[in-house]
């Protein structure tokens, strides 16, 4: 058995090549995503050891609330009269104080502030050259309008020695005169991408944190003789345990920490959709083996004729299956580390990153390539098997032995699945259930629906070909892609899964714009909007003096501003607004009371939805302890529970509490304008005045909406790219189905074209043949997509999705590009049957 296997195997190679490649494709991703973030993250870990290599111990501020701050700015500090007590414990041989926060952006030549790619624009006080710092240009800052700036962002900007730039920090934009230019050791433009600005001292302290005689952290080296971990718990001792106090190796595995994390979640992203294509990758396997076992029925038989079992029958199948899977893991595995690498050197270097690119091949993508590879191959190849073995030997005997079976059962099993899942999506969209019972209710969900596809393929696929069956080829066409429904719904589920997936996606993102747009034209009764899109860590602001220049502005009735920040509330970690006019923020926002009064918002007061009111138990009336990220925590009470509403909701704080908010400047501001105002003239006026604040815009409500919603089209793009090689995989199902077709059809081919049918119109018929299934499999994807993204905006819509609409634009492009799909797909099968000797095809057995 084990000799006919391997014969087998290597008569129908070119059969199983593309079930291989399948598998190798999956196998690729699933690899490359473990090489590509372990790479990074050994990268990055080298990179924050070499940051910190100056220093031995580093004291830093407990910060007061948990990922405070919009951007990561460290805005806890440490007062600078703290050194002098560092330094006198013994064993220190210096300790620097230093300034260093992810809030320093410099505006470019453009007038717009010059971007990065993700990584920090920060700034820092100048401490001179040292092991790591290299001047390569000019000096360091002295006065206090003097920068210098790293040499990335010299070369991003255009910026020279000598050049005047604008800053923008927590204060509005101030001009400096570029006195230095700097780099780093081993000829690095940039510590990981990032851009970073050098200040005096007091500049630094004043512009960076908003504070005078305060510093970031205390960097300390330890005297010769002394080991970090013993100074550390001196040091500590020293100042007391309101400080966080670390050894260099600490500190740096600390900010490493961070960035793994957000790989971490990187690596499950990029596995959701590797599973996403082995899924689909399934049907092409259970498709090829079906149809194999289809045409080796009298070969099968024999075997069982002369004495072979089921089980050997069923060994021989899954012993080719798993010659597949291995070579195919092996082959993925390999690709995988080529593709993790090169996407790995291309981040290394791209914008500047110049990170040291180290190359690793973690035990898990080893792991997971054979198990993913040789799992996903068996578990395909299990069903033909089975049904490998159920072959009588008298089928030896016969020209055919697999005739259609009934699809009751096939039937009913789906629809069990297809409610197993939907109940599954319910109870995860519905309640407090974990992410996981939603991807097995979706998964269900898919399963359910592709062992329904058969009863319906027949007459959708016979309808779908009438639109194409008017000559004889397209008539055969038809006739093909509806005879086998089993076959032609396990090649249009591949398809389905992915467009599906795309769909539902699109129908999420289309009705969250529309409850957007809606929610706006609703609520927000402001005829102008300041705001800008976060790219960075930190929110697009503008001066807060702009406000009231604004309100005086000829044609202006009202100009209501919004601060965020996050902060605690009784201890429960949540965003904060703060407003500048309580009066004109309601008008402007619509904000109706609940109870209590929404009309003013005086010092020590607070107001809330009535949403967040009924989570957290709060009346008006009640003191709530409130911890900004600077500053001591503060009690208010709320004054007033206002009604819900679309465009604002969480609690409200009055003005004088954004001096302990990460970034004390306003993110949004609005404009109502009085009766019969020319909106022109005020846009034109409110460019002018925000003309130094060059990270927002003034634009009108549908302007506004589509700055809001412009990242949906992101999103969208980024997961039609990584459910392209899904697509792929499903073509290759349409190829594959198609060629295997092809040889099971070779005697009827024959006769027809000795009939008469040329060699274009063979072609014809097949293509025609892979458009119905490409486009039945979309057209299905579509309507699952739909019913997906429909049940998840049904259950956020006390979220804010108040609508649903339907991505008609996308639906138009996937239908056409399904033709084009199968048209591809059709290119090399029909070529095959056109080139078939019509003599030898008569007599094909």
């Amino acid at each position: 058995m084990y000799r006919a296997t391997f014969k087998s195997l290597a008569s129908r190679k070119l059969r199983l090549l593309l079930s291989a490649l399948a598998v190798v494709l999956g196998v690729m991703f699933v690899s490359g995503s473990f090489v590509l973030t372990d790479s990074l993250g050994k990268s990055f870990d080298s990179l924050f050891a070499t940051v910190n290599s100056n220093l031995d111990v580093q004291v830093s501020a407990k910060p007061k609330v948990e990922g405070q701050g919009d951007g990561g700015a460290p805005v806890t500090t440490l007062p600078a009269s703290l050194t002098e007590k560092v330094a006198a414990v013994p064993g220190v041989a210096a300790a620097t104080p230093g300034v260093y926060t992810q809030n320093a952006r410099v505006i470019g030549k453009n007038g717009k502030v010059v971007p990065t790619v993700g990584a920090p624009q920060a700034g820092t006080d100048w401490q001179g050259e040292n092991g790591l710092v290299e001047l390569r240009s000019g000096r360091g800052p002295a006065a206090a309008g003097e920068v210098a700036i790293d040499a990335a962002l010299a070369k991003a900007s255009g910026y020279r020695v000598g050049d005047r730039i604008g800053v923008l920090t927590l204060k509005p934009k101030k001009t400096f005169t570029v006195v230095g230019i700097f780099g780093y050791s081993g000829n690095r433009d940039s510590l990981g991408g990032s851009q970073l600005t050098a200040f005096t001292l007091p500049v630094a302290q004043e512009l960076l944190l908003g504070e005078k005689d305060a510093v970031s952290v205390i960097d300390v080296v330890a005297a010769d003789g002394v080991a970090d971990t013993a100074l550390r718990d001196d040091i500590r001792a020293a100042v007391g345990s309101d400080y966080q106090v670390r050894t260099g190796k600490e500190t740096a595995d600390a900010q490493a920490a961070e960035l793994k994390t957000f790989l971490n979640f990187f690596t499950y992203v990029l596995l959701g959709f590797a599973g996403v294509a082995l899924f689909v990758g399934i049907f092409l396997i259970l498709n090829t083996f079906s149809m194999l076992v289809a045409q080796r029925t009298r070969e099968l038989a024999l075997m069982r004729a002369i004495g072979a079992s089921r089980g050997q029958v069923i060994g021989s199948v899954l012993l080719e299956a798993s010659v597949i899977g291995l070579v195919a893991s092996v082959l993925g595995l390999g690709a995988g580390v080529g593709v993790g690498a090169a996407i790995a050197a291309f981040f290394s270097s791209f914008g500047g990153t110049n990170l040291d690119l180290a190359i690793g091949v973690p035990p898990a993508a080893v792991i997971a390539s054979f198990a993913v590879g040789l799992g996903v191959t068996l578990v395909a190849a299990t069903v033909p098997a089975i049904r490998a073995s159920r072959i009588p030997p008298v089928a030896a005997m016969r020209d055919a032995a697999t005739p259609d079976k009934p699809l009751t059962a096939i039937t009913a099993c789906g629809a069990v699945v297809l409610l197993a899942g939907a109940t599954a999506m319910g109870f995860a969209l519905t309640g407090n259930a974990s992410l996981w019972l939603l991807m097995a209710g979706v998964l269900l969900a898919f399963i359910g629906v592709a062992l329904l596809t058969p009863i319906i393929s027949r007459p959708v696929v016979s309808l779908l070909g009438r639109l194409l069956a008017w000559s004889v080829p397209g008539q055969l066409g038809r006739r093909n892609s509806a005879r086998n429904p089993r076959r032609t719904a396990v090649t249009a589920g591949a398809l389905m899964v992915s467009i599906a997936l795309v769909t539902g996606v699109s129908t999420i993102l289309a009705s969250a714009t529309t409850s957007i747009s809606k929610s706006v034209e609703k609520t927000l009764q402001a005829d102008l909007v300041i705001s800008g899109q976060q790219t960075g860590p930190t929110p697009p602001t503008f001066d807060p003096a702009v406000v009231d220049k604004a309100a005086a502005l000829p044609g202006v009735r009202r100009v209501a501003a919004l601060y965020r920040s996050m902060g605690t509330a009784n201890g429960d970690q949540t965003f904060f607004g703060a407003v500048s006019d309580m009066d004109a923020v309601r008008h402007v926002l619509g904000l109706q009371a609940a109870s209590g009064s929404v009309d003013s918002l005086g010092a020590g007061q607070l107001v809330v939805d009535e949403g967040t009111a009924k989570n957290r138990g709060l009346t008006v009336g009640e003191k709530v302890e409130v911890q900004l990220p600077r500053g001591d925590a503060t009690e208010y009470t709320v004054s007033g529970i206002y009604q819900k509403n679309d465009a604002s909701n969480g609690i409200l704080l009055p003005a004088d509490a954004v001096e302990n908010f990460t970034v004390p400047a306003p993110t949004m501001g609005m404009i109502q304008l009085a009766p019969g105002a020319d909106a022109g003239a005020v846009r034109g006026s409110m460019d002018r005045l925000l003309a130094d604040s060059p990270e927002v815009t003034v634009a009108d409500r549908s302007a506004f909406v589509e700055q809001q919603t412009a990242a949906f089209d992101q999103i969208l793009v980024f997961i039609q790219i990584l459910l392209a090689l899904a697509i792929v995989i499903a073509v290759l199902g349409i190829i594959n189905t198609l060629a295997l077709s092809v040889i099971e059809r070779t005697r009827e081919i024959g006769l027809l074209r000795a009939i008469g049918l040329r060699r274009s119109q063979t072609m014809r018929m097949i293509t025609v043949e892979a458009v119905v299934i490409s486009v039945f499999g979309t057209l299905l994807g579509i309507v699952v997509g739909v019913g997906l993204g429909g049940a998840v905006v049904r259950a956020l819509k006390d979220e804010g999705f108040t609508s649903f609409a339907l991505p008609w634009s996308q639906i138009a492009i996937y239908l056409v590009a399904a033709a084009v799909i199968g048209v591809v797909a059709a290119i090399l099968p029909a070529i095959r049957a056109a080139r078939l000797n019509v003599l030898q095809a008569i007599s094909y057995e």
